[in-house]
């Protein structure tokens, strides 16, 4: 457990130095075609530039952010997560949720917003982990950016979730649901 811990703080810590994490991360997602396609429909968006996640049969993740309508920062958020089940490992990653209308980012803002375990988030990059999601992780292999789940990105349910994975390694079949606090500014 120690070592896990001692992994993601060292990933949370490298990505501290950095004089303004929520645009360098906007950069990371608008790179991708499938993401830029949601970045002109949605009505705003919540992004995180970093949560840290880690875990021993028990687990837990959490990380910052900031919600984003008409491209205007409207408020702070953040996302607690907890796990359990056959899991070992720590990770970073960065998210950012796109909400289609005005009301599902009310619904949001209400402060008591939850992703229950049917909810996955699309991984953008070429990596050892295809898919993200509040169910755990899904081991897969993808030779190119975006290629990993360009056939599922959409809305579902008035949201679409991207994940950039920044390092670790992470095993796990658990199931966990993210829950997310929300303050106006």
């Amino acid at each position: 457990m120690r070592y896990t811990l001692t992994i993601v703080l060292m990933l949370l810590c490298a990505t501290a130095g950095a004089q303004e994490p929520y645009q360098a991360t906007v950069d990371i997602f608008k790179k991708s075609p499938e993401v830029q396609k949601f970045f002109q429909s949605a009505y705003g968006y919540a992004v995180f530039p970093t949560i840290g996640k880690g875990a021993i049969g028990v687990g837990g993740a959490h990380g910052k952010g900031r919600v984003y309508q008409n491209n205007r920062h409207v408020g702070n958020t953040s996302m607690t997560q907890l796990s359990i089940g056959l899991q070992i490992g720590g990770q970073a990653f960065s998210e950012i949720i796109f909400f289609a209308s005005k009301a599902d980012l009310r619904r949001f803002q209400t402060g008591k917003f939850e992703f229950g375990a049917q909810a996955s988030a699309v991984a953008i990059t070429a990596s050892a982990s295809a898919q993200v999601g509040t169910t755990g992780m899904a081991a897969g292999a993808s030779g190119t950016s975006d290629q990993a789940g360009i056939q599922r990105a959409k809305y579902n349910n008035g949201i679409a979730i991207f994940t950039h994975a920044k390092g670790g390694l992470m095993y796990e079949a658990a199931v966990s649901g993210q829950k997310f606090n929300y303050k106006p500014l």
